[in-house]
């Protein structure tokens, strides 16, 4: 799989849900959560998608805010349940003309691009750990 010129550009890998990323921040305090979890306060990373390209159905247990820095995506919301429910789906457009946008933790969220790159950071906190991460 060939990298797009944005992924090279900004050291860019593979992310499971599709799209590239790269973790840019992690911040040095931690907190323990009511589970026993312990996770840093937040985290950061720059986050891809191509033209054309969608993510797969996945949450988070955190609450996710994006940041856009180049083009438009939507993040269709598909509900808190056990699986993602399309029919009942919120969009968050996150571009230019609402440069941020909050995907509440536990959510189902899947990410849409249209015929531009879309390049936005997700600033999770708690901070993000792929224990903490469920595809669809």
């Amino acid at each position: 799989m060939d990298r797009p010129p944005l992924a090279v550009r900004h050291d860019l890998e593979p992310h499971p849900e599709g799209g590239w990323y790269r973790q840019t921040w992690v911040a040095e305090t931690t907190v323990e959560l009511p589970d026993g979890r312990v996770r840093p306060t937040a985290t950061l990373i720059y986050f891809l998608l191509p033209a054309g390209e969608s993510s797969a159905w996945h949450r988070v247990r955190s609450d996710e805010t994006w940041l856009a820095h180049q083009g438009t995506v939507t993040v269709e919301l598909g509900g808190d349940g056990p699986t993602p429910d399309p029919g009942s789906t919120v969009r968050l457009v996150v571009g230019p003309d609402a440069p941020q946008g909050l995907v509440p933790a536990g959510v189902w969220q899947r990410t849409l691009v249209s015929g531009a790159d879309a390049l936005v950071s997700c600033l999770v906190s708690p901070g993000f750990d792929f224990a903490d991460f469920e595809l669809a």
